[in-house]
């Protein structure tokens, strides 16, 4: 251990031959090899013995850096102890931060993480299995020039086999950077001329008349027609950097003559920006679970055919009416929450009493409560958001009007079917909803 260290210092001497300002330098690679010694605590009865390593590392910044590394160590049991040989092989990598990185003496410290394996006679490496091990410590460089420095590293080692155990390792080492950009070189002055005599020119002609040409927007829409990929947009239309008709929905329709603005993202529309409807029932087709309903049919809220349930022989008319609207088609209904609460407040029990009439009079009818959110908030709490709601709704009837629960059932799909555009506040008041969903015989 005593020679290597001694050819160490004596290399690194002989690198001086030039000496320059040096120092620590960002984006630079770098190779270390290292010799020193590792003493293990007590508890191992292993002899402190020399350790062999080498560091490859790379310079983010002049203070920040990182280094991957491999040490090799061989060493005996201490006497009495009844160990053999041991081989250590430890690897990982380490996290350098560099104080006065500037100066020719710049010290470090380091943290790291990595592997470590035993072999040989002693009982860690009775189970053949690399362990984790973590180390810090501090270690300091002396640039000798910009191509070499010696280095010195102190680490403290902790894994745990049976039990936590411990080591230290020291090193001493050279550091060998390369691939740093190289500073541009000052610039020489260039000497004085020697004053020559010139002869007076002749009266020069005069300078041509430049013509400076304004640029042209003939359009005025803010966007010169040099870098207007839209000229002639109508006047007051509101245009892009490009000059181009400002399009919101990205429906392919400019705002100024979009008659239906905030369609969602993917639905077909027509030359006035409005969702395709096929059979011209009023649902557009993005929403239309019954394509191709006959013309004149009336259809529901899904642009289904609506189907009404025949009145109960007892059904009070107001009951009748309820089933009209509840029927055999999906209908809203009207109770607000505060925000990500459940509760049904009273000022919203009116609907409710509407909706328990029909269920009390119309004892068949049986289907679901479906809650549903806007886009505001991640997708998992508005999922649950939406089945607390749709679950508290149907608690309020089963309670109120003695329905029976096996009639109703309770769903969640927070904001996976809008009815509307989740980019404006009236479309996400429309998106927020309970609905019923009931069939009749």
């Amino acid at each position: 251990m005593n020679k290597s260290l001694s050819l160490i210092v004596v290399g690194s001497l002989l690198a001086a031959a030039t000496v320059a300002t040096a120092a620590n330098k960002e984006e630079t690679f770098s190779i270390s090899p290292m010799v020193g010694g590792i003493t293990f605590d007590g508890k191992q009865h292993l002899e402190t013995n020399p350790v062999y390593g080498l560091r490859a590392g790379y310079n983010f910044t002049k203070r920040f850096g990182v280094e991957a590394l491999f040490d090799y160590a061989h060493t005996e049991g201490t006497k009495g102890s009844g160990i053999g040989n041991v081989d250590m092989f430890r690897y990982g990598g380490e996290l350098l931060y560099h104080m006065f990185p500037d100066n020719k003496f710049v010290p470090y410290l380091a943290a790291g993480y990595g592997g470590l394996n035993f072999k040989g006679g002693t009982p860690m490496a009775s189970t053949n299995k690399s362990k984790g091990v973590f180390d810090y410590g501090v270690g300091a460089k002396y640039f000798i020039n910009d191509d070499i420095a010696i280095r010195g590293d102190v680490r403290h080692l902790l894994y745990k086999y049976n039990e936590t155990t411990h080591a230290v390792e020291y090193a001493v080492g050279l550091y060998i950077p390369f691939g740093a950009t190289q500073p541009a070189p000052k610039p020489v002055a260039a000497p004085a001329p020697k004053p020559v005599e010139v002869a007076q020119p002749k009266a020069a002609p005069p300078a041509p008349v430049v013509v400076v040409e304004t640029p042209v927007d003939s359009d005025g829409d803010g966007v010169f027609d040099k870098d207007d990929k839209c000229p002639g947009t109508p006047k007051g239309v509101a245009v892009d950097a490009k000059g181009c008709p400002l399009d919101s929905d990205k429906d392919g329709v400019p705002d100024y003559l979009d008659k239906c603005p905030g369609t969602p993202a993917g639905v077909a529309v027509d030359k006035a920006g409005c969702p395709l409807d096929s059979d011209k029932d009023g649902i557009p087709d993005y929403l239309d679970k019954c394509p191709g309903t006959p013309a004149g049919t009336k259809v529901d809220a899904n642009g289904c055919p609506e189907v009404v349930a025949a009145a109960q022989p007892k059904a009070s008319a107001a009951a009748v009416k309820a089933a009209e609207r509840f029927c055999n088609k999906p209908s809203v209904i009207k109770v607000q929450f505060d925000t990500s609460k459940a509760n049904i407040k009273p000022k919203y029990e009116t609907d409710l009493k509407v909706l328990g009439l029909f269920l009390t009079e119309y004892p068949k009818a049986k289907g679901e409560i479906d809650g549903h959110t806007d886009n505001v908030g991640s997708k998992a709490l508005n999922q649950k958001l939406s089945e607390r709601r749709a679950e508290s709704v149907k608690k309020y009837l089963i309670e109120k009007f003695k329905i029976n629960a096996a009639r109703i059932e309770s769903k969640g799909f927070g904001f996976s079917k809008p009815v509307a555009s989740n980019k404006t506040a009236k479309g996400k008041a429309q998106n927020r909803r309970i609905e019923a969903n009931f069939t009749c015989e």
